[in-house]
Parts: structure tokens; sequence; C-alpha cells
């Protein structure tokens, strides 16, 4: 895809981040969009700014853990504009800790934003695209988390190992058909984010239990602490949605913008074939 004026782009996630950033590129292309995100109060912050950039843009209100909402989505999209072009699938949480220490309620949020928001997604809007029989493309945010592990993110690699996998199947899938959709996994690095305050973002049912004392522990603190450092010290996101449309432009399926990592992937995927064990000193001496 290289022409986008006048296309419809869906982006979740865009009340902050990346999805602001992307929602922004659409604009400044003439794009058509539709923003979703659980906080209302940033949904609207982020309409507000694209309105002013002169864009014609719808926002919904949606829960990406919850089917009904992405399939609302879908359907207000196609109610509006009744096309959809570009897909970012970029709404994302983060938690920190161990397995035997993260509580359930947290693996339960995480995997139904990080990985399960993914596949509501790709179900709610890829049957629209084939119907439409045009060229789409469809963004699936993952993270280098994705392509190398660490041992203090355990649920956080695991939803992103995920999101990388289930790019990769679907984008067989599509090619077994034929289909006009093209796919890309944005893997990027630490970038200055507000990824650190996702907790803020909690839905109801998810929301921190006070009297479970994971939530006054070290662990819980110190992730916190780590989060908010490897984030705010991060890359600029400025350039971020540059790079990530030049990839849809070249038809690009992996987007890796931080080259620093490649040697540690590399080591991952070496070890694997040649049988070597991981080990946690590898972490200590880096």
């Amino acid at each position: 895809m290289k022409d986008f004026i006048g296309k419809v782009a869906v982006i979740t996630g865009a009340g902050n981040g990346f999805g602001v950033e992307l929602a922004k590129e659409c604009a400044t292309r003439g794009m058509k969009i539709v923003i979703a995100d659980i906080d209302k109060n940033d949904l609207y912050r982020t309409e507000s700014m694209l309105i002013e950039m002169g864009a014609d843009v719808v926002a919904v209100a949606t829960d990406v853990s919850i089917y009904e909402e992405v399939e609302l989505l879908a359907k207000i999209t196609i109610d509006t504009f009744g096309s959809v072009d570009l897909l970012f699938n970029n709404a994302g949480v983060v938690a920190a800790g161990p397995v035997w220490e993260l509580p359930v309620n947290d693996w339960d949020w995480i995997m139904g934003v990080n990985v399960n928001g993914l596949v509501y997604g790709l179900r709610a809007f890829i049957p629209i695209m084939l119907k439409q029989g045009t060229p789409c493309h469809i963004v699936n945010t993952s993270s280098v988390a994705g392509l190398l592990t660490t041992p203090s993110m355990v649920a956080y690699h695991t939803t992103k190992h995920a999101a990388v996998a289930l790019t990769e199947a679907t984008n067989y899938s599509l090619q077994a058909i034929n289909a006009n959709i093209k796919m890309s996994v944005f893997c990027p690095g630490f970038v200055q984010t507000d990824l650190h305050n996702c907790d803020r973002h909690r839905p109801e049912r998810f929301k921190i239990d006070p009297n479970n004392p994971y939530y006054e522990s070290k662990t819980y603190k110190e992730g916190l602490a780590r989060g908010q450092h490897v984030i705010t010290t991060g890359i600029p996101i400025d350039s971020i949605a540059q790079s990530v449309f030049i990839a849809i432009e070249d038809e690009k399926f992996y987007i890796l913008t931080h080259p620093q990592y490649h040697p540690v992937i590399g080591k991952r995927v070496k070890d694997m074939l040649e049988g070597v064990n991981p080990s946690a000193e590898f972490f200590t001496k880096a």
C-alpha cells in the first residue's frame, strides 16, 4: 500500500503512545481515521487533536479484551466510512513479575489485551477486508520482547511472542488464499511512551485488589520502577510512525526499530539451533 489519501485507518490503543503517533501520521497522509481506546479522556484528547489537524475522524470507546466491543468498532467503521484499508492492532499493557508471584488477575488482564485484543481485531476486520477485495494492510503491535526473552517480564514476553506467532501464522493463511491483505508485526524496543502507566487503564474487572499483598511487595515495586526507567529513557517517539509507514509502503513484515537488539535475537536463534541451553548468566554479565 502506497496511496493513503482517502483510505480508512482503524487504530486501537489510540489514546496515547504509539496510537497517537500513528493517528497523527494517518492524518498527515490524508486518511479517514477511526480511533479506539478504553480510556475515554485520552481517546477524546486524540480526537480533538486530529480534528484540529483537519482529519475526518471517529472516536469509539473500546475495550479490546471484549470481542463484542471490537465487533462494534468494526461495524461503526463500516457504517461511517464504508470500508477499512489499514488496521493498527495496537492496544497493549504490561505487567512485571515471575509467574509464581504475578496474580492471576494480572495474567487475565495482559492476555486479554495483548493477545485476545489482537485476535479479536483480526477476527472482526479480516472478513470485511476479504469481502472488499481491495489492497489492505494490518499491523499488529508486538515488541522486541516477542523476539527474545529476559528474566523479569514473563507475562509480557509471553503475550508478545504470541503476537509474533499470531501475525506470522495469519499471514501464511492469507497468502494461502491469495488474499489482497498484507501484514506486518511491529517489534520496537524501549520508546518514550506511556506504557509504564498502563495500570490506570485497567477496566473494573481487572482492577488491582488492594488486599493482595503482591501489590505491596518488593517485586511489584521494583517492576514499576524498572518499567518507568526503561521507558522514560527510551528513544523519542516522534519518528516511530514514519518508520512504520515506510515499512507498510515497502510491504515489510518485520518492523524493528532498535538494531542494538539484533545480536541478542540472533544469539537466541543460534543457541536453539546449536542445542545451547538458556542461561540467566547472560543477563548478569550484560
